[in-house]
C-alpha cells in the first residue's frame, strides 16, 4: 500500500512532496513525486505515558490535590478502581483505544495499576473479548508496564513504579532487569525529594520530573535517562510545569498524556499545548511526540524512514482548519486536530 502528499521525513520532519510505501508493516520507499494530493503524512504518535484504567471516571475528583487523585493505595482513582467491575473497566478502557485510534495514536506506553489482573484486563480491551466485545479489537499497539507485584512481569512488558517515596522498588527493579524488560518510575512530580532516590535505581525512564534541578539533569545527562513529560496533567494537579526546555537540553524527553481521569488521550491537544508552554521548537515537539517514545520502548517507528515500522498518520491538508498552511511541521503540532484526520496506518 502507499500514501501520498507532503511527507514529513525523517527525524527533522524534512517536508517532501511523494509518496510513502509500506510493505508487510514496513516502510519499504519514500518516493519523490509530483502528486495532486493535498494531505500530510507524519509518523503515528506513541503516547510514553497513560493510565487508561481510570476512563471509567473521567473529570472525577475535580478540586482534589495530586495525593488526594492518585496517590497509593487509597487515592480516589484507586478507590473507584476497586469499586468498579471487570467488564465496566475493560469496555471503558475499550472506548479510551478507539479515541486514541482515531485521534492518530499508534503506540503507547501504560502504567496498569491491578497487578497480574490488571495487565490481562487491559488486553482483553485490546483484543476485543470481555466487556469490550461493542467496541471491537483495536489495532494500537500497547506497551505494558505493569504495577504493583513482581508477578506482572510474567505478562507485561515490564514495570511501572508509581514513585520512590511510596516503596523502595530494588527488587522490582533486579527482577526487571533479570527479565530483560523495561523499568519507568514516576519522580519529581510533587517536589524533587523522590528524585535522586528513583534515579538510584537506574530507571529505563522517568515520568514528570516538574521539580528537576540542575544536580537531577546533570545527573539525567551523565546517565542519558529518558524523561516522559506530561504537562496538561501536570497543570491539572497543580504541581507546576516541567522545566522542558533544559530537560532535552540534557536527555531524551518524549510526551504522554498521563491519566484519562484527567485528560482526553489526545497527542495534539498534548503537543499543542506544550509548543505552545515552553521553548521548544515544533519540530522538537514532534519528536517527543513520535520518535522518542518509541526509542524509550524500544521500538522502530515514530519516524518515517525506509525500514522503520509502517505507522502513519494522514492529515486532510484542505481541511478548513489546516489549508493555506505555510509550515507543515508547525500545522501538526500548533493546529491539527481529530477533525483533521484522513487516515491512520497501523
Amino acid at each position: 500500500m502507499f500514501v501520498e502528499g507532503t511527507v514529513l521525513r525523517g527525524r527533522d520532519f524534512e517536508p517532501v512532496e511523494g509518496r510513502v510505501v509500506v510493505r508487510d508493516g514496513e516502510i519499504a520507499a519514500i518516493e519523490e513525486r509530483e502528486t495532486d494530493s493535498d494531505d500530510l503524512i507524519c509518523p503515528a504518535f506513541v503516547n510514553a505515558h497513560t493510565h487508561i484504567g481510570d476512563s471509567v471516571a473521567k473529570e472525577a475528583g475535580g478540586g482534589l490535590s495530586l495525593d488526594e487523585l492518585v496517590a497509593p493505595p487509597d487515592g480516589l482513582k484507586h478507590r473507584i478502581l476497586r469499586a468498579t467491575d471487570r467488564a465496566e473497566k475493560v469496555e471503558a478502557m475499550a472506548r479510551s483505544l478507539r479515541y486514541m485510534e482515531a485521534t492518530g495514536t499508534g503506540t503507547f506506553l501504560e502504567f496498569r495499576e491491578g497487578g497480574v489482573e490488571g495487565v490481562e484486563a487491559l488486553r482483553d480491551a485490546l483484543a476485543g473479548r470481555d466487556g469490550a466485545e461493542a467496541v471491537g479489537e483495536r489495532d494500537v499497539d500497547a506497551v505494558i508496564l505493569g504495577r504493583e507485584e513482581e508477578a506482572v512481569l510474567e505478562v507485561a512488558d515490564g514495570f511501572g513504579a508509581s514513585g520512590a517515596r511510596d516503596a523502595h522498588f530494588e527488587s522490582e527493579r533486579t527482577a526487571t532487569r533479570e527479565a530483560d524488560k523495561l523499568f519507568g518510575i514516576h519522580a519529581g512530580e510533587r517536589d524533587d525529594l523522590d528524585i535522586n532516590p528513583a534515579m538510584d535505581l537506574r530507571p529505563d525512564f522517568l515520568v514528570h520530573m516538574v521539580h528537576a534541578g540542575e544536580e537531577h539533569l546533570d545527573r539525567l545527562a551523565d546517565r542519558a535517562t529518558p524523561v516522559v513529560v506530561c504537562p496538561r496533567s501536570n497543570l491539572v494537579t497543580n504541581v507546576g510545569m516541567p522545566p522542558i526546555r533544559e530537560l532535552a537540553e540534557h536527555t531524551t524527553v518524549a510526551l504522554g498524556t498521563d491519566n484519562v481521569m484527567l485528560n482526553s488521550p489526545s497527542m495534539f491537544r498534548e503537543m499543542e499545548f506544550t509548543n505552545k508552554l515552553a521553548d521548544v521548537s515544533a519540530a522538537e515537539v514532534l519528536r517527543m511526540a513520535t520518535v522518542n517514545g518509541a526509542e524509550i520502548a524500544g521500538l522502530n517507528r515514530g519516524v518515517i524512514e525506509e525500514g522503520a515500522d509502517g505507522k502513519l498518520l494522514v492529515l486532510d491538508g484542505d481541511s478548513d482548519n489546516l489549508a493555506g498552511a505555510r509550515d507543515p511541521v508547525r500545522a501538526v503540532v500548533r493546529r491539527a486536530g481529530e477533525g483533521d484526520v484522513k487516515q491512520v496506518v497501523l
